[in-house]
């Protein structure tokens, strides 16, 4: 018991002296160290301040370009974007969404708004998202094709529409085999990339293997705009309803208030996306700071016990937030009492999602992998170091 308490107490100091100070250190905070407070001041002198002004166009090309996409559309927040995206592949009341139990609650909460049903599925331990084997072997015993090629719940009778992975932490999930089996099955992947803008797989960026793809600018993300998202796709056709039904489904008329059916207002406002074109212009040099942290964590932690969290095969992460892996949930509960009572913030993985009340009757197999990773996975401070 001894040497576990000596090895957190060298964890904090190690972390302590990586951001050179012993005053509270926070998980993940943003940094502002380029042109973002004058372009939110240019956004206010434009009186442009809502979800019109050249700071959105910019800020959308901006993300369309680094991520490799045709389309960008923003949105108010990751959550606002995942909603839309699942509105547009046509998931409604009727149907199913195929996604991780391993995620941040707003994952699980965009199906409930379109008031469709999540299907649970295991994550791998090594990308902590879902898990492309088990998904397979979970359609293979409990679906199958009806004559309109639609993938049929055994279950339920119920048309599984989509299929959400997402990537956790900024590491990428086996993303091009979840697609090719999602497509040998009809499913619509919408992916959840919220964690993971600057990581790739196979060297493609994430968000743009399925028909859509959403990112998050929350506070505490990679780049911030306070709050705020992005969807992402190649389907014109898709960008365009995207942009419609998160203006409220407004139709162009210079008098009328007209709209064709009901819309959403989502967009991101002018002064948002102000500051997301100054994040963006510092995202190279935020990517490869959270690198060199990752790195140096991961030499630390060859010494100790714990064991780091590395990128997984085949892919380049963004080290979003970095984690540790203890040898059990006891050993978890007390490195994060210790470590928070010693001034430096670290947090437990999500509690999976079928173990939440609104979600405790959802359809799920056997999610070994994601208990596993649940007892024992923790958050430590991830901020850029400057």
């Amino acid at each position: 018991m001894y040497s576990r308490f000596v090895e957190f107490d060298r964890v904090v100091k190690f972390i302590q002296e990586t951001y050179n100070t012993k005053d509270f250190l926070p998980l993940h905070e943003p940094r502002f160290i380029g042109n973002e407070k004058k372009y939110v001041n240019e956004a206010i002198d434009s009186t442009f301040v809502s979800s019109v002004g050249k700071y959105v166009i910019e800020f959308e090309e901006m993300m369309a370009k680094f991520v490799g996409s045709k389309y960008a559309v923003a949105t108010s927040n990751g959550t606002s974007a995942l909603h839309i995206g699942l509105k547009l592949v046509g998931v409604d009341e009727n149907s199913e969404v195929i996604t991780q139990p391993l995620t941040f609650i707003a994952t699980a909460n965009a199906i409930a708004y379109c008031n469709a049903k999540p299907i649970f599925v295991d994550v791998d331990r090594d990308t902590l998202g879902l898990s492309a084997q088990k998904l397979e072997a979970f359609l293979e015993a409990s679906t199958f094709l009806n004559e309109d090629n639609e993938c049929v719940n055994k279950t339920t009778n119920k048309i599984i529409k989509a299929c959400v992975p997402m990537h956790t932490f900024g590491h990428a999930c086996k993303i091009e085999e979840i697609v090719e089996i999602c497509n040998r099955y009809n499913i619509i992947v919408v992916e959840d990339a919220a964690e993971s803008l600057g990581s790739y797989y196979k060297g493609q960026h994430t968000g743009t293997f399925g028909k859509v793809g959403i990112f998050s600018f929350n506070g505490n993300k990679i780049i911030t705009t306070g709050g705020g998202g992005m969807i992402v796709t190649d389907d014109e056709t898709l960008a365009k309803r995207a942009k419609h039904i998160s203006t409220t489904a407004k139709v162009p008329d210079p008098y009328e208030y007209i709209h064709d059916e009901v819309g959403y207002n989502y967009r991101l406002t002018n002064l948002a996306a102000a500051m997301g074109v100054g994040q963006m212009e510092s995202l190279e040099f935020f990517i490869g700071k959270q690198r060199e942290l990752a790195f140096k964590y991961k030499e630390f932690f060859k010494e100790l016990e714990l064991k780091f969290i590395e990128e997984p095969k085949d892919s380049s992460s963004n080290y979003w937030l970095n984690a540790v892996i203890l040898k059990d949930r006891e050993t978890r509960d007390e490195f994060l009492k210790y470590t928070n009572n010693k001034g430096v913030m670290t947090r437990s993985i999500w509690r999976l999602m079928n173990k939440l009340e609104m979600f405790k009757e959802a359809q799920c197999g056997d999610l070994s992998n994601a208990q596993w990773l649940e007892d024992r996975v923790v958050n430590i401070s991830s901020s850029v170091v400057l």
